[in-house]
């Protein structure tokens, strides 16, 4: 066993810059891990960095300064994030208030159409157990009341953490903008010189971090946006908060779809029941689906992410479950790296010549000779 472990370790681990990377990787993660909610507005701002810098750098190519590129860009910026603080965010508060005030009556309907089940399948399902449903159902809508109640209590606290954000993170990111190569130079004074391998695997992933950011909140916007104009062009109520979920939903692959179709179903049900309305509607919403999977994907990631659904579904499950929604956004990224790094890992293939070869039995040669 011993002799196995010794052959593992000399076969992957005695190249100096495999450890390297190896160290590099750990201190990355423990950071996020242990300090990622004390760093989440860096963090945040080092996201919205990556996205604005794909309009800086055409800019640049343009013998544009650096600094008027960024201003170029981060002026535009100032007001669309303006635009969703006092635009959009009051007009989806308010369709939230609105659902929030229709969930009475849609849970009454819906207990009216349950109560039908045991008249039309007495053999299937009796009105005890519809009862029963009913009961449970209450209990968890009335648990998931106080949940909501007790968010917005522990949102109200948190108001003003909220406005230190709101002006920390423009400002980081103006800075990163700004002072990038300045940054990029004082972190790697603070590197192993032996660091070869590790800034192969950073470039790899610069390139693809930086594509994929871009790519993801591009989409969220396309299909956002085309979802609530297709909801309220059907007269679909609650279009825009349910556009903003469908939007949302694309950081999520797979999962996300699935998730969103409940309540766009729902909400279509108790407005229009099982008329042509829903159809429409159903059908419109998995169009659009279809051509966000098979078309719009494609087009705005130049690169296909090779990995199997599990693992992609595992990487969510992983880095969701250690850093919250970044982990969600970054999972697929982060899945491309773990990789690209035991693709790009040195192996030293002599250790394993130290096993014995087996020798081959003589040859006879014909006619016994």
């Amino acid at each position: 066993m011993t002799n196995v472990i010794n052959r593992w370790y000399r076969k992957y681990f005695s190249d100096p810059e495999g450890v390297i990377l190896a160290i590099l990787l750990v201190l990355g993660f423990a950071v996020v891990i242990f300090m990622g909610d004390m760093l989440a507005p860096v963090l945040a701002s080092v996201v919205l960095a990556y996205l604005l810098e794909g309009l800086v750098a055409p800019l640049e190519n343009k013998n544009i300064g650096r600094f008027w590129a960024v201003l170029l860009v981060f002026v535009p910026f100032l007001a669309f994030l303006l635009f969703i603080l006092l635009g959009l965010l009051p007009l989806l508060t308010n369709q939230v208030k609105q659902l929030v005030q229709e969930l009475p009556n849609m849970i009454a309907k819906g207990q009216q159409l349950l109560m039908q089940l045991p008249e039309r399948h007495p053999n299937f399902i009796s009105e005890a157990q519809v009862q029963e449903f009913i009961a449970s159902m209450s209990s968890t809508v009335g648990n998931m009341g106080q949940q909501v109640l007790s968010l917005s209590l522990a949102s109200i606290s948190g108001v003003f953490t909220f406005l230190v954000y709101l002006i920390l993170v423009p400002v980081l990111i103006f800075f990163f903008l700004k002072d990038k190569r300045m940054i990029l130079d004082w972190i790697s004074r603070y590197l192993p010189r032996e660091r070869r391998l590790a800034k192969q695997v950073w470039e790899e992933m610069d390139r693809q971090i930086g594509n994929y950011v871009r790519g993801k909140f591009t989409e969220i916007l396309i299909v956002g946006v085309v979802t609530y104009i297709v909801f309220m062009i059907m007269g679909l109520n609650y279009a825009m908060l349910l556009g903003a979920l469908v939007g949302l939903s694309v950081i999520v692959p797979y999962l996300g779809a699935i998730a969103v179709t409940f309540p766009v179903a729902l909400i279509a049900y108790f407005q229009w029941g099982w008329g042509n309305e829903f159809i429409y509607v159903m059908v419109a919403y998995l169009i659009i689906q279809a051509v966000d999977g098979n078309i719009l994907v494609p087009w705005l990631f130049s690169e296909a992410v090779n990995l199997h659904p599990v693992a992609i579904i595992t990487a969510i499950l992983f880095f969701g479950g250690i850093w919250g929604f970044w982990g969600v956004f970054f999972a697929i990224p982060l899945a491309t790296l773990v990789k690209a790094v035991m693709d790009a890992w040195p192996r030293n293939d002599a250790a394993d010549e130290l096993q014995p070869v087996p020798r081959e039995p003589p040859r006879v040669a014909a006619g016994g000779e």
